[in-house]
């Protein structure tokens, strides 16, 4: 295969893109190793996304059978049904609820926790099944959108493993800091029930822009920084 600045452009567009739907990921991913013990978390957000990225890969291979989820499978009205709608939907919902489980049990640990002692941490397993789960929802998504820019699975590929080195990379750092700074953590915990209303908007055809969700998790994320910034200069807890 012969390198082109064709190529090199797609390469650069996709792994953007990668990276760009892969921050939703990380935060899950943070939210959720952060209910390991400490010596498991790393070992988690590693296995997990190698684990998502294989699979992502595996699905890239399988490109006719995704491309198959947007053929109707039932029609309403004007209302087609496809399988990605199904996918999008069921994932959305789990999204949400989960994490608005997330911010009952950090607003309201007393009832939450209520009938202890129960396990103080999650199991390894469950966790690493629920970020695999969540990567596969977010991936026929951004799969679709790739077919739409490069018609080169190869590119796909390594489009994937170079934003997935740059992702492990990145999750440490990212799970530490929302970890430190539990405002940021909640703020997550809400753009993740904003995604996961994404989902569900996309699933039933009502067009949303989804510059606007990223415009509003950056101007949060301003907030949260400025606020960080204000308390540390007047030494006020607030």
């Amino acid at each position: 295969m012969e390198i082109t600045n064709e190529l090199i452009i797609s390469l650069l567009s996709l792994t953007t893109m990668e990276l760009v739907l892969g921050i939703d990921n990380i935060i899950f991913i943070s939210i959720l190793t952060g209910k390991l013990p400490e010596y498991k978390q790393k070992k988690a957000r590693n296995l997990g996304i190698s684990i998502a990225v294989a699979s992502r890969i595996a699905l890239l291979f399988a490109i006719s059978w995704i491309l198959g989820l947007q053929k109707p499978l039932l029609t309403i009205s004007d209302f087609e049904l496809t399988g990605k709608d199904l996918i999008l939907f069921f994932g959305g919902l789990f999204l949400t609820v989960k994490t608005v489980m997330e911010i009952v049990q950090k607003v309201n640990p007393a009832k939450s926790n209520k009938g202890k002692n129960r396990k103080e941490y999650s199991s390894l397993g469950i966790i690493i099944f629920q970020i695999v789960l969540v990567d596969l929802i977010f991936s026929v998504d951004s799969i679709l959108t790739a077919v739409g820019l490069v018609d080169n699975v190869f590119i796909m590929v390594a489009a994937v493993l170079v934003s997935t080195v740059i992702m492990l990379l990145m999750a440490g750092r990212i799970h530490t800091f929302i970890q430190k700074y539990p405002g940021f953590k909640l703020m997550a915990l809400l753009f993740l029930i904003i995604i996961g209303g994404y989902l569900i908007l996309e699933s039933l055809h009502l067009p949303v822009i989804k510059a606007y969700l990223y415009f509003s998790m950056a101007f949060g994320l301003i907030y949260e920084a400025l606020h960080i910034r204000y308390r540390k200069i007047h030494q006020v807890d607030i």
